[in-house]
Parts: structure tokens; sequence; C-alpha cells
């Protein structure tokens, strides 16, 4: 724990940004808001900026950080599989977190499950030169407000099975007209 905390001031330190818990930045920026005007969220015009919402994708580390995204949509909140309405597409951003400040959260958000909840503070990096114009969410604070959850499927059996049942009955009446049906060239029409 010591260790940790050692690494995340000295890469605080080196890059010479304050290190933030989630609670202590502006208000929450709705992604819908950030992609729509990305400029206007740039560093160092805002210095940080918190973005709140679900893990999905993988989890890429490299270099000391992890890679992953955020999304900030009704599918974070209100997953198909848990109840939810179908609204619109995914919404999301990629983040990087430097591996002082990772937390185990589980898997990463997908069909099956919703991925863990999360708030992230950090310097929104727009058309960074320095990663080939990559647009990302350069993470300084980190924390957890929800788990992952699994999500089950219910199966409708009774449907399944009335529909095993009549696919079974049409192979059943084409394969008996089939047998009605006159063979052979010399039949008539």
């Amino acid at each position: 724990m010591l260790r940790r905390m050692l690494g995340l001031i000295g890469l605080v330190a080196a890059m010479g940004v304050p290190a933030a818990p989630a609670a202590a930045a502006e208000p929450v920026v709705d992604l819908a808001d950030l992609l729509a005007d990305p400029g206007a969220y740039a560093a160092p015009e805002v210095p940080l900026i918190r973005v709140r919402g679900e893990l999905v994708g993988d989890f890429g580390r490299r270099d000391g950080v992890v890679w992953t995204q955020v999304n900030d949509d009704p599918y974070a909140t209100a997953p198909l599989l848990a109840g939810g309405d179908l609204a619109g597409g995914n919404l999301g951003v990629g983040v990087r977190i430097p591996e002082v400040l990772w937390q185990d959260v589980g898997s990463a958000g997908g069909y099956r499950h919703r991925g863990a909840i999360v708030e992230v503070v950090g310097a929104w990096r727009h058309h960074d030169p320095d990663r080939s114009g990559e647009s990302y969410l350069d993470v300084t604070g980190f924390a957890l407000v929800e788990g992952e959850q699994p999500l089950d499927e219910d199966i409708p059996w009774t449907i399944l099975g009335i529909g095993a049942i009549l696919m079974v009955a049409a192979g059943a009446i084409t394969l008996r007209g089939r047998g009605l049906r006159p063979r052979g060239r010399d039949s008539g029409p």
C-alpha cells in the first residue's frame, strides 16, 4: 500500500497535475456534451474533468497504464438484460489510467454482465499529438462507485418449445408434400 502511495505521489509530481479524488473535481461531464464539443474540454483550457460511467471493452495494460473505455449511456445504468429499454447507441471515451490508481474491478462490461461503474477525473486530451491524434481522458483520480453486475438472460423456454414443435410440423408437412407429387418425366402437368 505504501509503495502504491509513493508511486502515485511520484507520478503526480512528474505529471505536474494535482491528484484529485473523483469527488473533488468539477461536476460530472456528460459524455454527450464532451463528444459534441471535445475541444471545449481540452487541457489546458479545462485542467480536469470528471466522468462517470461503466468500464467496458478490454483492460489493456501497457507501459504502466491501463487503457479501457468508459461508457456513459443508458445501458450503463439500465442494461437490456436487466430490463432496460433500447435507447440508441453506446456512448463512451477511451481512458488512460495509471496502474498506481487502478483498482481491481473484475471484468469489463459486455453482453452477459455490466462492468463496474466508476468516476474518473483527468485531463481530456483531444487529438493528442503524442499519441497519433488519439482523444482520451488522461486519468489522475479513480473511484469505484459500484462493482460489476452479472446479467442473466431469461430464456423463454415455452416460446422456444412451441417454435421447435412448429418447425418439426413444417418439416413433416414439407416431406409429406414431396411424397404426394408425381415423380418422373412422363408425368403431365
